[in-house]
């Protein structure tokens, strides 16, 4: 199968990043060390390419309420300029994809517009769902991404030094915040480029999307300006420092929300019915069976996806994503077991390669940036 390719492929292969097949596409794993990136945006700065993403744009009239109908989450809770964090369920309340909606406000032909960032290996499937769920309503559903750049910039001088190629300062984009700015690059008019303060790795940062040949020069320039390239060995294990899932793995068409402990995305509260709410409500009003946790282990042995969780040599569950963690220098993981065995402080075993190694259930997330 020929896979995709990003418009920074050639600058990854020149830098002798590690590449490797990712949900269609080839993407770098790592350019110089897993740990060297990962440190570098808990303490200063890195960049990801992240242009694998589905990137569409809904438009219509009234696009948000009809959106509404497939997400669990208050939309009428962001207006122009913020975004929210959410997922698509089906019927049964499993999770189809996560996904941030971004809304962009209403046009000169009263059309809302909403920009919405998908799984790259959802993508597809996504998008089929959203037109199946949305017909009749006359609702545009746009690749915004064609041969654009999604570059995600995170760590905490990010801001500092992002502001030296944009005519407007960053400090009054709020967190999940979004604007049309100004990039300014050598050799090249100003743009307007979409700007969001989002990030997957528990870090402050910011995603910029960016057409091809601008984009290739900001990675240029911020490579001069000491922000490390990163690959996706690096973004795993940031996100799972900070607790954030990836689907497939933590969460999938098979677990809901509140098992996975995003129950904060759910907004019972409101009048709008939408895919997946009678399920919600009933599993609301029964209680969970089982619930995804963070376990940490008590030594230096590290759980893998797969590996099984165990209590009383019975297996009660399995690790969904585990690594050693960098930045607390200890062994972490995701695992989804029996509702009595998720609280904190909770111990159980892991099962590595045959051998019994102990652990405990923790508070997510593991890490919290100051």
């Amino acid at each position: 199968m020929k896979l995709n390719k990003t418009a920074l492929f050639e600058d990854f292969s020149n830098a002798g990043a590690r590449m490797v097949p990712f949900a269609g596409w080839e993407m770098p794993i790592q350019f110089s060390s897993l740990v060297n990136e990962h440190h570098a945006v808990r303490n200063h700065g890195g960049m990801f390419d992240i242009s694998h993403m589905g990137i569409v744009r809904l438009q219509g009239v009234n696009a948000k309420d009809h959106l509404q109908k497939l997400v669990p989450t208050d939309l009428n809770r962001i207006g122009p300029g913020e975004a929210c964090y959410t997922v698509l369920l089906n019927n049964s309340a499993g999770i189809i994809d996560d996904l941030i909606i971004y809304d962009l406000g209403v046009d000169k032909d009263d059309n809302e517009n909403l920009l919405l960032v998908l799984n790259a290996a959802c993508t597809d499937n996504d998008i089929s769902w959203i037109k199946k769920h949305l017909e009749p309503a006359n609702i545009s559903i746009i690749d915004e991404k064609k041969t654009n750049l999604l570059i995600a910039i995170q760590g905490p001088l990010v801001q500092k030094n992002l502001e030296r190629f944009t005519e407007q300062p960053l400090s009054t984009l709020p967190r999940f915040g979004h604007r049309y700015l100004n990039i300014n690059l050598e050799g090249e008019p100003p743009n307007s480029t979409f700007i969001a303060r989002t990030g997957y790795t528990g870090e402050d940062g910011f995603e910029i999307l960016i057409n091809a040949n601008s984009g290739k020069k900001l990675w240029q320039e911020l490579r001069k300006e000491g922000f490390t390239p990163c690959g996706l060995g690096a973004r795993d294990t940031l996100r799972l420092e900070a607790g954030m899932l990836l689907y497939g793995k933590d969460m999938s068409n098979k677990t809901t929300p509140f098992e996975a402990g995003l129950g904060w995305l759910i907004h019972l509260e409101m009048s709008s019915d939408f895919v997946g709410r009678s399920a919600l409500e009933q599993q609301a009003k029964e209680g969970l069976k089982k619930r995804l946790v963070g376990v940490e282990l008590q030594s230096k042995a590290i759980a893998r996806s797969g590996y099984p969780l165990l209590s009383n040599n019975n297996k009660i569950g399995h690790i969904t994503s585990g690594s050693w963690s960098p930045t607390l220098e200890k062994a972490i993981g995701l695992g989804y077991v029996p509702i009595e065995f998720s609280k904190v402080d909770t111990y159980m075993d892991i099962e590595i390669r045959g051998q019994h190694f102990p652990a405990k259930v923790v508070k997510l997330p593991f890490y919290k940036r100051k």
